[in-house]
């Protein structure tokens, strides 16, 4: 990622500990832009490719902790959210 060198110092408090991490983190990723590449070549082959496509098993494990969390609140709230039906 590249930056830009304009700072503004009013937010620097709030963004200069971002920026580190980012730094700190840069190239250290755990995913393989090659692999992801065979991938997605291979998906535009497919006849039925996927509509939601998760590369890495970070991504993965975040979107089932956040779906884990909508259906939680969805039970929670599912009472109420079929009272609003006409029949």
């Amino acid at each position: 990622m590249i930056r830009s060198k304009r700072i503004i110092s009013d937010y620097g408090g709030l963004m200069n500990p971002l920026r580190k991490a980012r730094q700190e983190k840069s190239g250290k990723q755990p995913g393989d832009p090659a692999k992801a590449a065979q991938v997605l070549l291979k998906i535009i082959e497919d006849q039925n490719p996927p509509t939601h496509l998760l590369l890495g098993n970070d991504a993965l494990k975040l979107i089932r902790e956040k779906l884990e969390t909508l259906n939680t609140e969805f039970a929670l709230w599912e009472q109420m959210t079929r009272s609003t039906d006409s029949d």
